[in-house]
């Protein structure tokens, strides 16, 4: 076992599925003390993953709201008495399909499901790791902020790599280390829980292999990724192994700079 996060606490959002639960995977099996968050009720099986006991936290939130993500922030520091690592991962693209397309309230569920729990989140946890004098936040945004069928969802993973650049100005002076990924394509187990539960047309099961076919065109490797290749950039980035690399975001998408 690499030990890096020894004596360290994370939050882990988004935990229940994919890249999240990789990472709080990781986090346990490299010393750490992680909450994991998600609003599916699937988080709680995270209890049985090895090292889990004593070690792990599992929290439902809604981090769309800042209500929330408040009461996630307080919670960690109940049980593991600071907050030293926070993975911004909730989000997803939600519809795929040009942007004349989208309705109303579709262009305003993206920007709440891929914006606004980073935004919250940061919020919460801040003022604890600033009276800390410590804590690096990696937040999770996308190469699709330059791509086709996904206006809504790469604005707002454009916010997530602003606000990682100007919250890095404005903490680094206090001991907090701002920085995102972006992955790229990544090949991962069928959700248990879709982001979509409405059955896609023909059209948009069309517009859904153009993000494929652009996402494996724009990758010099012409490849997905895997989880594990998302999951050890996002671990980097919040270990001390990065303790001088701040306000960046990190392209994860087989060279594909987004």
């Amino acid at each position: 076992m690499n030990p890096r996060f020894e004596n360290k606490v994370a939050v882990v959002t988004g935990a229940a599925q994919g890249i999240g639960r990789r990472v709080v995977e990781r986090l346990l099996e490299e010393g750490g003390r992680v909450a994991a968050v998600d609003r599916s009720e699937l988080v709680h099986e995270l209890s049985e993953l090895p090292g889990a006991a004593g070690r792990l936290l599992t929290l439902t939130a809604d981090l769309e709201r800042n209500a929330d993500a408040e009461r996630v922030m307080a919670q960690t520091v109940e049980r593991f008495g600071r907050l030293d690592i926070l993975v911004n991962n909730v989000g997803g693209t939600i519809w795929a399909k040009p942007f004349e397309h989208y309705r109303e309230h579709e262009i305003e569920a993206e920007v709440r499901r891929s914006l606004f729990p980073t935004l919250w989140c940061c919020h919460a946890a801040l003022p604890i790791m600033q009276e800390q004098g410590s804590g690096s936040i990696v937040n999770v945004s996308s190469v699709a902020t330059r791509g086709v069928n996904r206006v809504p969802y790469g604005a707002a993973k454009g916010g997530v790599n602003a606000l990682t650049a100007c919250l890095a100005f404005e903490n680094a002076q206090r001991g907090i280390r701002v920085n995102a990924t972006a992955p790229g394509g990544t090949e991962a187990p069928p959700r248990r829980i879709p982001r979509n539960t409405e059955q896609p047309t023909e059209q948009e099961k069309a517009w859904y292999q153009q993000i494929v076919d652009q996402t494996v065109s724009s990758s010099l490797m012409k490849r997905y990724g895997t989880i594990e290749e998302q999951a050890g950039a996002i671990l980097f980035l919040a270990s001390d192994e990065a303790a001088y690399i701040t306000g960046v975001t990190l392209p994860v998408g087989g060279g594909d700079l987004g």
